[in-house]
């Protein structure tokens, strides 16, 4: 998850709100957003995507 979060960050996004799986979706939503305007590769996003919803899962 780490890793998400810097990748985030290399594009100034800071995603906190205090619930850890509202975070999660947030920065789902924030990640298919960056491979949307074209500012991550196919490889980033599908590794991204991975993470965060192997997190979710883990919090279900």
């Amino acid at each position: 998850m780490f890793d998400v979060q810097q990748l985030l960050k290399r594009f100034g996004t800071i995603i906190y709100t205090g619930n850890r799986t509202a975070d999660l979706e947030l920065i789902q939503e924030e990640v298919n957003e960056l491979y949307k305007q074209k500012l991550i590769d196919v490889n980033d996003y599908k590794m991204a995507l991975l993470i965060v919803r192997a997190t979710l899962n883990k919090r279900q």
